[in-house]
Formats: structure tokens, C-alpha cells, sequence
């Protein structure tokens, strides 16, 4: 096996004793920042790797409110178009964001997914779906 950055495509999905090495090698080069200085020189020196590049970088993860805003988002488009918000639970939504690029949102999953953690949901966040008449 040879060494390097572009090497990290190639092993994706390929299995060493259990471990991705693939994902294993893009989570040091995208985590480039968090390892120690020790940690880096060994992943520079023997291995080959460098930090990832901005292209490379994957997206920073949505926070939870920002789940529960587009899923609230999807169930109001939803609402508006039907009238209720019966939703199957294998439906999608498709939303259009500001630039025009559509999102399929599993509205049905996730509503279903709500119902069932009722009791657990925020009064604010419950008020949210009772205003667009849900079915709990």
C-alpha cells in the first residue's frame, strides 16, 4: 500500500480488520486541527497524509434546531398545500431553500418519529405543531 493523500479514495470502504481505513484516513486529514502535534507529524511522516484542503473539508453538521427547522418548515409547506397534516409515513417533501436547490425532507418519518416523543418535546416546540393541527 502506498502512502499519501490521494490514496484516501481508494481505500474507502475497504475493510482492514474491521476498521474503514478510507474513512479512517478523510476523519485524520479533515480533523487535521485536533490532533496533537505528535499525532500529525506521524500521520505527515510515515503515513504520507496532510491536512485537508478547503475543497475537502466536509460541511459542518446541522445542529438540532436546525433539523427541527426544516422539518417544521417541510410539515407547514405541507400543511399549506393539503389543508392537514395526515402525513403517510413514507412521505418525502421536496423544499426549495433561497438558491433554488431542493431538499427531499422525510416529512412522514419524522412526524411519526414526533408523535412518539410527545412527551419529551418542548412546549414551544409542541405549540409549533399544534398550530398546523396535529395529529398526536
Amino acid at each position: 500500500m502506498r502512502p499519501g493523500p490521494d490514496r484516501a479514495e481508494e481505500l474507502l470502504g475497504e475493510p482492514v480488520k474491521f476498521e474503514d481505513l478510507g474513512a479512517w484516513t478523510t476523519a485524520q486529514r479533515t480533523g487535521w486541527e485536533t490532533l496533537t502535534p505528535a499525532q500529525q507529524w506521524l500521520l505527515n511522516n510515515v503515513l504520507g497524509l496532510e491536512p485537508a484542503s478547503e475543497t475537502e473539508q466536509q460541511p459542518a453538521r446541522r445542529t438540532q434546531a436546525d433539523r427541527w427547522a426544516t422539518h417544521l418548515a417541510a410539515a407547514r409547506q405541507f400543511h399549506t398545500r393539503e389543508g392537514h397534516l395526515r402525513v403517510p409515513r413514507i412521505h418525502v417533501e421536496e423544499m426549495a431553500d433561497e438558491g433554488g436547490e431542493v431538499t427531499a425532507v422525510r416529512l412522514g418519518g419524522w412526524l411519526d418519529n414526533t408523535r412518539r416523543r410527545a412527551h419529551r418535546l418542548p412546549t414551544a416546540r409542541r405549540a409549533e405543531l399544534d398550530a398546523l393541527d396535529m395529529r398526536w
